[in-house]
């Protein structure tokens, strides 16, 4: 099983987004690669911003940090969601117990061309601690989370996995 130090941004994003898949994703099911959704969401990372480098913190990957220690992370989607905070909050984290002193972390959204901007704080921190807790919780437990309403399901690469029967 992972632990704390394995935690990286896909578990909290799944976190937020749905606990089931999280679960699913520790157990080594990933159909993630046979979404149209995530290949647009990779053709969109990979023709952003592309003069940056990616920094890889072993499990966590993030899209870049600038010089002033801002983490940068591009995102597919039109609409910001708690998730993508919550990923750019663990970036944070995980940089500031490698020793640099990230300041926050700025989302970017090229389909609309906006840009969200999020000091980390000590509730930030605070609650990224909370969040590897409870991918620990969820990592841990024996049963699946019940799924989510079929509606809040839509474009999910798990779905297979969760309506079939």
């Amino acid at each position: 099983m992972i632990d704390a130090e394995d935690v990286g941004g896909v578990h909290i994003k799944y976190l937020y987004h749905c606990r089931r898949q999280l679960w699913l994703y520790v157990r080594g099911i990933r159909p993630e690669h046979l979404s149209a959704t995530v290949q647009l969401g990779e053709a969109v990372h990979d023709a952003s911003y592309t003069r940056n480098t990616p920094v890889d913190l072993e499990a966590a990957r993030l899209d870049f940090i600038d010089g002033a220690h801002w983490v940068h992370e591009i995102k597919s989607s039109s609409r910001p969601s708690p998730a993508d905070q919550a990923q750019g909050r663990h970036y944070c984290h995980r940089l500031r117990r490698v020793g640099i002193e990230a300041q926050g972390a700025v989302l970017h959204y090229p389909k609309t061309r906006r840009t969200q901007r999020f000091p980390y704080t000590p509730q930030a921190e605070a609650q990224a601690e909370a969040d590897i807790a409870e991918v620990l919780a969820v990592a841990t437990s024996p049963a699946s989370p019940d799924r989510l309403a079929r509606s809040a399901c839509r474009g999910c690469s798990f779905t297979d996995y969760c309506w079939t029967e």
